[in-house]
């Protein structure tokens, strides 16, 4: 109380001053003067405004107004000046509020920059995955064309004798194997059988099969291979239809009396045996080629 009364100094000023100003000065002395029980009341439990508190309240108030009565009918009224801490207090709040204002307008510039980037990091992100498939679909297109190439180096290479078995037998099926996964480069190893093992027997049927893949294609490769294989006129399974295939091949490159004649050796040396289909097939080709 003490201090609260130090901070009030007094001034002079010329009498007749608001009665408002006043009354507010004579709540405040009357808070300030309340009993002892009040302001004890403060840390513990809550007022209870009775009849005897209200009344003492009021006699204090009515102390302090005639009080302050006196003082200004004498001419010397009492003034509240400002705290000097509170008005410190107030601008620095004011300092606080102009820099809290500054940091919400860098924030919300910050948050338009944080948009437009992540707007621009979407759209990297995009253009960098449309690259990577691009990228990939290039890798995988210049690996098939140096496999192209390859294949083209080796196919286009001279053909020379090599065994990769040791044995025609193994050689042969490892052609056949060859043949279902890559056509081009089973019929270069039937090729590469040929010319390792020319005696052996599985020569005659890698030419077969080699005379097979060409004839539909390219007849005149076909039958000198169907030739090499019939040599002999060999009493192989193969032997009666690869003869109609000779044939067959033959009239495709217009040598019709010469198909005539594997058609003559056809019927003397294998017909007999022959499935039905497969004679029925050589009078057709027989009729092709104007054989009497």
């Amino acid at each position: 109380m003490f201090k609260f009364f130090s901070r009030l100094k007094i001034a002079r000023s010329a009498p007749g001053k608001s009665a408002a100003g006043l009354a507010v000065l004579a709540f405040v002395g009357a808070t300030m003067l309340a009993s002892p029980t009040v302001a004890q009341s403060n840390e513990g439990e809550p007022i209870v405004w009775d009849a005897r508190r209200l009344s003492t309240l009021e006699r204090n108030v009515r102390r302090i107004e005639r009080a302050l009565f006196q003082r200004n009918s004498s001419g010397q009224p009492f003034i509240m000046e400002p705290d000097p801490e509170v008005v410190a207090l107030q601008g620095q709040m004011v300092s606080v509020d102009t820099r809290l204002g500054d940091v919400e307008r860098t924030l919300q510039r910050m948050n338009g920059d944080i948009e437009r980037l992540t707007f621009a990091l979407d759209e990297t992100e995009r253009e960098n995955t449309l690259l990577r498939q691009q990228l990939t679909d290039a890798e995988a297109r210049i690996e098939e064309l140096e496999s192209a190439a390859r294949l083209e180096a080796e196919l286009s290479a001279p053909i020379e004798p090599n065994s990769p078995s040791g044995t025609a037998g193994g050689d042969l099926r490892a052609a056949d194997r060859l043949m279902t996964q890559d056509s081009r480069r089973g019929a270069r190893a039937y090729e590469v059988l040929l010319v390792t093992w020319p005696d052996a027997p599985e020569a005659r049927l890698a030419a077969v099969r080699l005379a097979d893949l060409y004839l539909a294609d390219d007849a005149a490769a076909a039958v000198p291979l169907y030739a090499q294989a019939l040599s002999g006129w060999p009493a192989e399974p193969w032997a009666a239809k690869a003869t109609v295939d000779l044939a067959q091949a033959l009239v495709a490159t217009d040598r019709k009396t010469q198909a005539c004649a594997a058609l003559t050796d056809f019927n003397r040396r294998y017909a007999e045996t022959a499935p039905a289909a497969l004679k029925t097939r050589a009078t057709s080709v027989r009729t092709e080629a104007g054989c009497r």
